[in-house]
Order: structure tokens, then sequence, then C-alpha cells
């Protein structure tokens, strides 16, 4: 199977989550994704993870999330010699990826203008906290802090436990995921014009982009968004709903799901209810109305009433931990959590997720994530460099190597021109 991006290659020099998961979208989807990486230690993420051998061995498994089907090549940028091995790379790139802080780069002497003076086609992608410019965009972010500053603590958890934190790194995930649709489409317009552009991809709006609905309340109508728990401020009953034995979320948003749900529930009173027989009204009284509805539901289990409710077409469902939702045959039958056909350092065969779409064939079967340095020596060779060359950038510290064999297979280097006369066809 011919994969989207097959053919396109991508310079990764991002660290830990934001940026690493971009390249991991995009890798799945065919691209060849080459993490640049510190020799002294590479990846942080390599150190994360719950499993302390694994993060000794700088594999740790927060790495192990997002960094299969890479490979990984250690060099130094501040030595003078890194800088040019890097620059010969970026001649055969499409893409450079980054999540430094804004002017890092430049002041390596490898911002985007140089870049662009080695290869015109460059897509350059930057994440960072607040953006390249602006009042905030020096200060140190991370994803805790950016969902401080966007809103999103706001309203998460209710009046007595907000400002609240989301279970998942959040910011970080959706400036991934915003990167990885950007890229994609500058590398449209690279085939198109055979040039490449700058972008500039912001945690803070991304985030606040992904947040439309409740921005659009107050730039719109005027409503301060509060934290209301696990209702749903646009319908009732929405929500989180204590069943005899379990809880339940359902979204009885339209009104012949309202209508429905009371029928199921032996209340058919509850439709005609002035309280409750209108949209806003329910939302006007949807305590009173929940209070009425977990009465019904106690005669039940959560499952139970999951069954029933869906078989009316009444959304609904249980409340599942990580470790019952990945056991669920929905995620199962469709091949989500994938098994790498690889040990990685530690001796564990290593379990990842697939990107959250499917294509119209299976995915090839992902290689393990990256060792540090473990691509190093076969690239320097494919740049030219001579055995004794290479023994020395390694002696002096200018490169790091990982000789475990690769999974990659070596790939001739592309003709730059041949790729620009294809690209503008």
């Amino acid at each position: 199977m011919t994969l989207p991006l097959a053919g396109i290659r991508i310079l990764d020099l991002s660290n830990v989550l934001a940026g690493p998961f971009c390249g991991y979208q995009l890798a799945r989807l065919g691209a060849e994704v080459i993490k640049i990486e510190n020799p002294k230690g590479g990846d942080l993420a390599r150190r994360l993870g719950a499993d302390p051998a694994m993060a000794k061995n700088l594999m740790g498994l927060s790495f192990v999330a997002v960094n299969a089907d890479k490979q990984s090549v250690a060099i130094d940028f501040k030595a003078d010699e890194g800088k040019e091995i890097f620059l010969r790379l970026v001649e055969t790139a499409d893409v450079v990826l980054e999540n430094f802080r804004p002017k890092v780069m430049e002041r390596l002497g490898l911002g985007y203008e140089v870049l662009a003076k080695r290869n015109p086609r460059i897509v350059y992608c930057a994440i960072s906290g607040f953006g390249q410019d602006g009042p905030w965009a020096g200060r140190p972010a991370y994803d805790q802090i950016v969902q401080g500053l966007s809103g999103v603590m706001s309203v998460t958890g209710d009046a007595e436990t907000a400002p609240l934190r989301t279970g998942f790194p959040i910011a970080d995930t959706i400036a991934g995921l915003t990167a990885s649709f950007a890229i994609t489409a500058a590398l449209v317009e690279q085939r198109q014009s055979g040039r490449g552009r700058k972008i500039d991809v912001s945690l803070l709006e991304s985030t606040l982009a992904a947040m439309g609905w409740v921005v659009s309340n107050h730039l719109n109508g005027n409503v301060d968004p509060q934290p209301i728990g696990n209702e749903n401020f646009t319908a009732a009953p929405s929500g989180t709903f204590a069943t005899g034995s379990g809880p339940l979320n359902i979204a009885a948003n339209e009104q012949k799901q309202y209508e429905a749900l009371c029928d199921i529930v032996g209340k058919p009173e509850l439709k005609s209810d002035p309280r409750f027989s209108e949209r806003q009204s329910r939302k006007d009284y949807r305590v009173a109305l929940k209070r009425e509805l977990e009465a019904a539901l106690a005669a039940k289990s959560a499952a139970e009433w999951e069954t029933l409710f869906n078989a009316k077409g009444v959304p609904a469902g249980c409340v599942l931990s990580v470790p019952e939702v990945l056991k669920e045959e929905q995620i199962v039958g469709r091949k989500f959590v994938e098994h790498l056909n690889a040990t990685v350092t530690g001796g564990q065969t290593m379990r990842v997720t697939r990107p959250g779409f499917r294509l119209e064939t299976d995915y090839p079967e992902p290689s393990p994530p990256p060792s540090l340095g473990q691509d190093t020596e076969r690239w320097l060779r494919q740049l030219g460099f001579a055995d004794g060359e290479i023994a020395a950038l390694g002696q002096r510290g200018v490169v790091a190597f990982d000789n475990r064999p690769t999974v990659k297979e070596t790939v001739k280097m592309p003709d730059l021109k041949a790729r620009a006369e294809t690209s503008s066809t």
C-alpha cells in the first residue's frame, strides 16, 4: 500500500509531545521522519513515563507513545561541523519541524531564512507556547501553563473543583494536530509552486481555536463561560447521571431523543411537564430534571440503560477507564492498538496506538521507536562522509551513534533538481 505522504522527508527537531505527536501523525501517513536529537540524552521524553527501567535506558514510555516509525540522528548543533551536517540534511528534506523557544534556531544560525537559502522548497514549522512574536513569545510554556492561560481550566470541573486541568496534555496534543494539518497544506503548495514557507504554531492559539463554542458564546453572545462539571451547556438532559450501578453519560440533545428517554425510563409525564417540555426550559430546570431522571435510573445498571437507550436512538454510554475501553471489541476489532514487531531497549515488546483515522487498507506494521543515534552513521555515509571522518566526529562528540541494527532500509539520497522539476509539473 502506498501511503499519502510516501516520499516526504521530515527533519523533526522537536521534543516531548507537541512536535513529536505531529511527527508521529505524519510518519504513520508514510512520511520519512528523522528525529534530530542532542547527543547528550536526546529527546527529554526518553526519560519520562511510568516504567523507570525503560526511562533509564532512554526509551521512556512517554517517548514510545509518539515516536514509532521514526529514525534518530544525534547531532550537536553547537558545533560548526554539526550545523553543517544538519544543513546538508536540510538540502534533502521537505520539512523541518521544531518546538524550541522563539529565536533559538536563529541564534544557532539555523533559522528559516538560512535553511531556505540551502533549500528553497523547505517547509519550516515552529511550534511554541505563544507564537513567534508578541509580549509572551519568550516565556517558557508547558501544557499546564497553557491550559491555565487559555481558559481551559476555568471551564473544566464544577463550581467546587474549577479551575481544573484536563486529565491529559490537551494543549500539546491540539497543537500537534494543528501543526500536522498546516504542514500537509504547505506540502500541497510546495508541490504546486516549488517553494516552501514558514509556519508559526502557538499552543495558546491552537487551544483557544479548539474552544470555538465557548469563545463564540463570549465574543458574540456576551456570555462568560462557567464550569458546569459534567453537564452540557448547550442542552439538557445531557451529562453524567447516577444509575443503580455506575455512572452513565446521556446526551438527549434533540426533542425526539428527550421524549424517547422519558418513555424508556417510565416517566412519560416528564414530556408534558412545562418545566421540561421545551429545550430552553429544560436547560433552565436542569437540576430538577436530573433529579427526576436519576430516581428512575436507579432501577437498573448503567450497562443495562446504555443498551436500552441506544436501541431507541438515545445517545448513551458508560463511563469507562482507559484499561476498560482498550478491551472493548470496538477498539480491539478495529486494531487501534498495534504491537511493534521488535523489542526496544529494556527487552520489552511495545504497543502503540495508531492515529485516529483509518485508510482504505490496514497500516503497515510500525517500526519501534529509535534508540538515540540509531541512524547517525548511516546518514553520515549517505551524506558522503568517509569512515575516518565519521569516527572523528564521534570522538569529538559532534555526533552520537547507536550501532544496534536499524529497522529502516537505507534509502537513496534524492536528486533535489529532479524533485523540484517533478513537483512543478
